[in-house]
């Protein structure tokens, strides 16, 4: 309770004190608590491979997962990232991502990049649902575009794939404005509309959510922007 005898702007500065440290408290502890790493993308695009060249220090063969794969990710002078594979099935994908989501530190969203001409469209939407989260929309983790696969003498490399994935997001986005949208408590649609109205799609006007693109190749143990990335966000 605030001192009665104090002035009333004596009084004021007190409550702004006391809002500040609640503020700074929560917020703190909300990032604390959020400590994982969610790896997601369309089936065979690397994920699990990386996930065991990660975890394991090995690859270790893997199949298409109807399940996650988790595991625990020391960061050095950082402290530990709870790393969690998402299937990328499309019936089972949503369901996990919506379990792991707002413990999420972090996201990488890994595409292959090999195959992105014939894969563009599926690419475009699962990371258009993903950017459009309310969960990610409200705790805005980093993500990195992990552009796999890089060992491919015909793999487009990461500027490339950001232009194509601007123009397919932008194609996306005058389609599914309308059908993206929250219904709040009491039945009120709220729309989410991602980038600037009136100007084509690009990542860098989703700030202050934050999205970098790097290149990898797990199949030849590539993968040092990712663990740069990761030492960045722990």
């Amino acid at each position: 309770m605030l001192a009665e005898w104090a002035p009333p702007w004596e009084r004021s500065k007190m409550a702004a004190f006391v809002f500040t440290a609640v503020f700074l408290f929560v917020w703190r502890r909300g990032r604390v608590s959020r400590r994982g790493i969610c790896l997601v993308g369309l089936c065979e695009s690397g994920k699990t491979l990386i996930f065991s060249q990660l975890i394991y220090k090995k690859a270790v063969e893997s199949f298409t997962s109807m399940k996650e794969n988790v595991g625990v990710l020391q960061i050095e002078n950082k402290g530990a990232l709870k790393l969690v594979d998402v299937p990328g099935h499309e019936r089972v994908r949503q369901r996990f991502f919506d379990t792991y989501k707002t413990t999420a530190r972090g996201i990488v969203f890994v595409l292959d990049s090999f195959s992105l001409n014939k894969d563009i469209r599926d690419v475009a939407e699962y990371l258009y649902t993903i950017l459009s989260d309310p969960v990610v929309l409200s705790n805005r983790p980093q993500m990195l575009i992990l552009c796999n696969k890089q060992d491919h003498a015909l793999a487009k490399g990461p500027q490339v794939i950001q232009s194509v994935l601007e123009k397919e997001m932008n194609l996306l986005r005058n389609t599914q404005t309308n059908q993206l949208e929250a219904i709040s408590e009491g039945g009120n649609r709220k729309s989410c509309y991602l980038g600037q109205e009136g100007k084509n799609f690009e990542f860098a006007d989703l700030y202050p959510q934050r999205v970098e693109f790097a290149a990898s190749s797990a199949q030849t143990e590539d993968l040092e922007k990712l663990k740069k990335w990761l030492q960045s966000v722990a």
